[in-house]
């Protein structure tokens, strides 16, 4: 399974746990697991159309993801996904 990790900034708004398994096939499905299990998350990572927020940033196997849009970026049972809140400024 997947292992999926949230900075510590998201355990603020909602009761995650450091780590997380998922049997997703893509970070979309992943989303909408991770909704399921934390209501309010998944509007917190994607907007309305199902798109990457802005400062949001979704690593899979330490590379950010390349489709923000669909979030069709494929996940295996060996992958590590970190999910943070993106910085920006300067």
């Amino acid at each position: 399974m997947a292992r999926v990790r949230f900075t510590p900034h998201l355990s603020r708004y909602f009761p995650l746990p450091a780590e997380h398994e998922s049997d997703a096939g893509t970070v979309a499905e992943l989303v909408t697991e991770l909704d399921a299990a934390w209501p309010g998350l998944g509007f917190y990572i994607v907007d309305e159309r199902g798109a990457l927020r802005q400062h949001v940033a979704v690593w899979v196997d330490g590379e950010l993801i390349q489709d923000r849009e669909a979030l069709s970026d494929p996940l295996d049972p060996a992958s590590h996904v970190t999910i943070l809140q993106a910085l920006s400024g300067g």
